[in-house]
């Protein structure tokens, strides 16, 4: 027997990291349903579902490995207990038990058994903060899973002395209706996208509870693993707080294509929370390569087969395959009650081949398929008729599809099986046995024990266990199993039957095939199947992806993560700041690229917003840009309240004057004639190459050139211009996106950044400003020159100011090193964090609503949504 790894094992495998054995599994519900009793011990109920990824808990959990595990989760919805104590004499809430007075008046015979939901709460239940703290002492020793939940409500709900509980459901509803919807390849109708705003928002604050949760349980070397669609922005969450943290992602549901996920307006959020982890895990390798190829074509990020290039550092990417507890199915599957209840199945329907199936009734589950496919089989092999039966079980669906929709599946599902049974059917016999209803462990397992067939046909779908618990279940019977090609698990099931579901007669086929298969060959197929499950179970995979994780976080060590710009920190910052500084490059940050740069003017929206970020009279903003002050004039200069900052620190022109000041006049500017004689061979080599010519610095663009060569030959006139004019003169030369630039050394624009902090700290009420320094700087770039800036900031002390009051964010490519704090993806985000600080919605009006990205970050801040955005 192999010894347990240990943790001391791990960090002498691994020296250069600071594990310390704790791992923290964030999941989105907890392992247990709870149910309010006021004043009591809560009553907590096994959770239907996830039981796969519930058994890892539980393994992580337990002594078998060297980690110490806790999860941190929502408590899901919670109604009151309907067992609660009532005084003697208290009038019962139904009367569905009570004998009827009158034999005439019996109510109609309804199913007792299950329990009707609870009705809506109109002000919400109210939980006293000691019965809070009751569930939170039950969840963390009373179970034998360490859980910590997370409460949900908006901030002015949760009071000292309790919380109150409103419209709970509306957590899960855009991960649900929005992402899961999507990941399976299915659209919803357009909408005025009110609902969107709103539901988007909402998932926005259930992530950033989860992360401030997970910050506060929190401790260096802790190991933190994020589990599926509800929790997306999580990873880049946590991230930004902590940017050493150690994290991994594994999505349990299909990742679609990037046709797909296009259609999804925050698809460029999702993939970037995403982006925060250390490693993303899947559950099939055509998944894995979705996300990659998502990556590259939706966000410009280099990406392979193996990761994605992704600020500074490399996001590694994997396949793990989950599995289940498969000594725990076994054991149960094998008990004596369930043994009972499949002798019972057997006898019932002795004579007889039983093909099963048991899905959620979703639209992704193809419940009707595979009846249709099954009319087909019996319509081409009529000798099985009346001697196969098909046993269909379908449980509700976890997720909130439309109400509509789910009716209209249950009403074309019970149309189908009416229709199989009356046309093949007959008084004694109906070939379609179906059960809308939950099946008990017991009725579940006898079920796969007594099936000849299992038949999974769902149409897309991540990881299915009912295909690996039915292995489990055939130890001995040996019947095989015919699964859907488009089911995640299905790729590790290789020596199962694999079907398409769309292709009817394509399954019929193989269902007779399955019937008449020779048993020795039923029996080599189930041993390979067999064998599978029980070594790639639950226990392998999260060892698995444990290890890896420790792999990645070893190689990747010395690579520096820059996170997404937390816009709720931005904004709360701002808020509180009496004096503002913000310094925005031009082009690649307030503007795109363009190939023609006379052609990257500015928008009315990008005027709109400035002009009202700069109006603020607690604003000092500025330009910083290797612009001339010609170009920032004509396009900006109507904005009397912008500073500005040319040719990379050489003019200034203070906020309200009509002055540039020439910083570089008493500099020698002979070096650019011999730096134009250079520049014009080069251009005379390269089509389309020009030369821009400043008053303090010289150019040479490539962008209208061909790539390939304009790149080469900016390498040979950077390495000449190094060996002549940088050794004669001082000067410094750059290279820029397609372009080389020649100025003097002193002047840079961390500089300016270095000289403006110090002059506003100066400045005092005489001038309009707050006395004091400055208490939050904004300084935002996409280029080298741009980290000339970053480089000042970070070195100020912090008298100067405050390290937590300065963000530096750099803009655009995945794959370049910067000193940066934070990150943008592209200039259009750049706008809509200026809007954000300015009131002002995407068209920088104050009487638009905020985009929906700025209204997540505004309602995070004010812990509601506001009013007047909700309609």
């Amino acid at each position: 027997m192999n010894r347990r790894q240990s943790i001391s094992d791990l960090r002498t495998a691994h020296p250069n990291l600071n594990l310390n054995g704790n791992v923290i599994s964030a999941t989105f519900t907890i392992p247990v349903a709870p149910h309010y009793r006021k004043g009591a011990d809560w009553d907590l109920k096994p959770r239907r579902g996830q039981s796969a990824l519930l058994d890892s808990f539980a393994y992580l959990s337990s002594e078998n490995t060297p980690w110490n595990h806790t999860v941190v989760a929502w408590t899901g919805e919670i109604d009151e207990a309907q067992d609660v104590p009532s005084p003697p004499g208290t009038p019962p809430r139904s009367t569905i038990h009570t004998a009827s007075l009158n034999s005439l008046s019996a109510p109609i015979p309804v199913d007792t058994d299950t329990r009707l939901p609870t009705p809506p709460i109109s002000d919400g239940l109210w939980v006293s903060k000691e019965d809070q703290h009751r569930l939170e002492e039950q969840l963390a020793r009373g179970t034998n899973i360490k859980t910590v939940p997370v409460w949900l409500a908006d901030d002015h709900e949760s009071k000292e002395d309790g919380i109150r509980l409103k419209d709970q459901s509306r957590w899960r509803r855009y991960a649900e209706h929005d992402l899961y919807t999507l990941f399976h390849y299915k659209q919803n109708e357009p909408s005025d996208g009110r609902r969107e705003r709103i539901t988007w928002t909402d998932y926005y604050r259930m992530n950033q509870k989860f992360a401030n949760k997970i910050v506060e349980h929190y401790k260096p070397g802790d190991i933190v693993i994020v589990h599926d669609f509800y929790l997306m922005l999580l990873p880049s969450m946590l991230r930004q707080r902590v940017p050493n943290m150690y994290i991994a992602f594994f999505l349990h549901s299909p990742f679609p294509s990037s046709e797909f996920l296009r259609c999804l307006p925050r698809r460029k959020e999702v993939l970037e929370g995403v982006l925060g982890s250390s490693l993303v895990g899947f559950q099939s390798y055509s998944f894995s390569r979705h996300f990659s190829s998502c990556c590259t074509r939706i966000l410009g990020f280099p990406s392979d087969n193996n990761g994605v290039d992704a600020y500074g550092a490399r996001v590694q990417v994997g396949v793990f395959p989950i599995g289940i507890s498969a000594s725990k199915c076994e054991s149960y599957a094998f008990s004596d009650a369930v043994t009972e209840k499949y002798r019972a199945l057997k006898k019932t329907y002795q004579g007889k081949k039983i093909i099963v199936g048991r899905d959620r009734l979703d639209s992704v589950r193809g419940v009707a398929q595979k009846l249709q496919a099954f009319e087909r089989f019996l319509e081409m092999y009529p000798e099985w008729r009346e001697r196969v039966v098909l046993i269909q079980v379908t449980s509700p669906t976890v997720t909130a599809e439309h109400e509509d929709t789910e009716k209209g599946i249950a009403t074309r599902v019970n149309e189908l099986v009416m229709h199989i049974n009356g046309l093949y059917g007959s008084l004694g016999f109906s070939p379609v046995q179906y059960y809308p209803q939950h099946l008990n462990p017991e009725e579940y397992f006898a079920l796969l024990r007594a099936a000849d067939i299992g038949l999974i046909t769902s149409v897309r779908d991540g990881m299915n266990t009912t295909s690996l618990e039915y292995i489990i279940c055939q130890r001995e019977s040996h019947g095989p199993l015919i699964i859907s090609e488009f089911s995640g698990t299905a790729g590790t099931l290789r020596d199962a039957i694999h079907i398409n579901p769309w292709d009817l007669n394509g399954v019929a086929t193989e269902i007779n095939n399955a019937l008449v298969m020779p048993g020795e060959k039923r029996m080599a197929m189930q041993d390979s199947l067999y064998s599978h499950v029980k070594t790639r179970n639950v226990q392998s995979w999260i060892d698995h992806l444990l290890n890896r994780l420790v792999h990645v976080l070893s190689k990747e060590k010395n690579t520096r993560t820059i996170p997404l710009l937390d816009r709720a920190l931005l904004l709360q910052t701002y808020r509180d700041a009496k004096k503002r500084l913000i310094m925005f490059d031009y082009d690649g940050t307030l503007t795109p690229i363009v190939r023609e740069p006379s052609a990257a003017t500015p928008s009315e929206s990008l005027l709109q917003t400035l002009t009202a970020l700069a109006s603020d009279p607690t604003n000092a903003v500025w330009i910083i840009s290797g612009r001339d002050q010609e170009f920032l004039s004509r396009h900006l200069g109507h904005i009397s309240t912008l500073g500005f900052s040319a040719e990379h620190g050489s003019f200034m022109k203070e906020p309200g004057s009509e002055k540039w000041i020439n910083l570089a006049d008493k500099f020698d500017m002979g070096w650019q004639a011999e730096v134009i004689d250079v520049f014009q061979k080069y251009t005379d080599r390269v089509p389309g190459a020009f030369i821009e010519r400043k008053r303090c610095a010289l150019t040479w663009h490539y962008r209208l050139a061909d790539p390939d060569q304009g790149a080469h030959m900016a390498q040979e006139c950077q390495k000449e211009l190094l060996e002549t004019v940088g050794k004669k003169w001082d000067v410094e030369v750059m290279a820029g996106k397609a372009n080389l630039e020649v100025r003097p050394t002193f002047i840079n624009k961390g500089e300016i950044a270095k000289r403006l902090v110090a002059t506003y700290n100066g400045k005092a009420e005489a001038d309009g400003l707050a006395a004091g320094n400055v208490e939050f700087v904004l300084c935002l770039g996409d280029d080298f020159t741009d980290e000339d800036m970053f480089r000042a900031l970070n070195g100020l002390p912090e008298e100067e100011v405050a390290r937590q009051h300065v963000f530096a964010v750099t803009v655009g490519a995945s794959t370049k090193v910067t000193l940066a704090q934070w990150h943008l993806l592209e200039p259009s985000d750049v706008v809509d964090c200026a809007a954000l600080l300015a009131g002002v919605g995407p068209g920088g009006d104050s009487h638009q609503h905020q985009g929906q990205v700025n209204l997540a970050a505004l309602s995070t801040v004010e812990g509601q949504i506001p009013e007047g955005e909700k309609y």
